[in-house]
């Protein structure tokens, strides 16, 4: 069966990050030439692409830039036929004390990837949302014609991507597809997310130290989200969609943090830390996907459990210990 990704040329932004770096790497695996474009840094520093086999990032194009600089963005565009759009600031407690820098990247950024998607003709954008902007959840599952609700100015300025996404489908015709992950773990992640940040205490404090224990999320493991955006970009006739790319189980915090506690067979205590506490009505209390659009129209389904993944990113923080810093709260 002919592979759809040999000798075609993609583009992914925000490769330096933590999904980014995992989709590269199976893109370069499917025999995709692929064009990284990361935030451009004196230091030269390309994120988590430096984590990859060198086999693997020899083969990259890396190019260094802003979303926010239009010429910078049809430059990384120019030449392919797919693009997946991952660049963003995602930092709920960031958003907080940035909204200016978060709103200017995440939606002037997204639009100048749609502008240059349209005018080089891409044959088809993929682009990244966040279960965020579903807010509390109002109805469980939560669908993606649940409303969408603005809670921080992380998720207000991806709700007005999501939107302008459409408006650019509606408008110009381009061959776009949303995908809206569900809180993805696993590998490489930073402590800025809450499965490294208790795994990273566990295994060298004896406090572990977290915001709200009753909020619930829907964790889903890196290798599953992938494979979403995969079928996504290779799927015909769903241009203009959005899909839900979660599990469908929904996970208490505490519940989650004695999980990882078992695992790791260490005497620790958790603590609520009140700096990490969000403001009340930002905090999103509930957050269960409803996946059957992705099941019916991707063929998409999620293969790793939650107790497989927790092993697998044990594992490897286990093994890469130093480049995290558990003391500190990272936002």
């Amino acid at each position: 069966m002919t592979n759809p990704w040999s000798k075609q040329h993609v583009l992914v932004t925000g490769a330096g990050g933590f999904i980014g770096s995992h989709l590269v790497e199976r893109l370069v695996a499917e025999g995709a030439h692929v064009r990284a474009f990361v935030h451009y840094n004196s230091r030269g520093d390309s994120g988590l692409l430096r984590l990859l086999p060198p086999k693997v990032f020899s083969q990259l194009e890396v190019i260094a830039g802003d979303l926010r600089d239009p010429q910078a963005v049809n430059l990384a565009v120019e030449g392919c036929q797919a693009v997946f759009h991952l660049g963003a600031l995602i930092s709920i407690p960031y958003s907080y004390i940035h909204p200016l820098e978060v709103a200017e990247t995440n939606f002037m950024g997204t639009l100048n990837v749609l502008t240059s998607c349209r005018d080089f003709r891409v044959q088809r954008l993929i682009h990244t949302s966040t279960s965020e902007v579903y807010g509390s959840a109002r109805q469980i599952p939560v669908s993606e014609q649940h409303p969408l609700q603005g809670q921080s100015p992380y998720s207000a300025s991806k709700i007005g991507a999501d939107k302008m996404v459409e408006s650019f489908y509606c408008t110009y015709e381009l061959p776009v597809v949303t995908v809206r992950p569900f809180n993805t773990y696993g590998p490489r992640q930073s402590a800025r997310a809450v499965i490294p940040t208790i795994i990273t205490q566990a295994l060298t404090r004896s406090t572990i130290h977290l915001g709200s224990l009753d909020t619930t999320r829907d964790f889903t493991f890196v290798d599953d989200t992938i494979a979403g955006f995969i079928q996504a970009a290779r799927t015909a006739g769903v241009e203009g969609a959005v899909f839900n790319l979660g599990v469908g189980q929904e996970v208490r915090i505490r519940d989650l943090a004695d999980m990882v506690i078992r695992k790791i067979g260490r005497p620790v205590r958790i603590v609520v830390t009140p700096e990490r506490l969000r403001p009340e009505k930002s905090e999103v209390l509930r957050l269960l996907s409803d996946n059957r659009l992705s099941r019916e129209h991707l063929g998409w389904q999620p293969r790793v459990t939650l107790d497989q993944g927790l092993d697998r990113t044990i594992d490897w923080i286990s093994k890469n210990l130093d480049r995290y810093q558990p003391d500190q709260y990272q936002f």
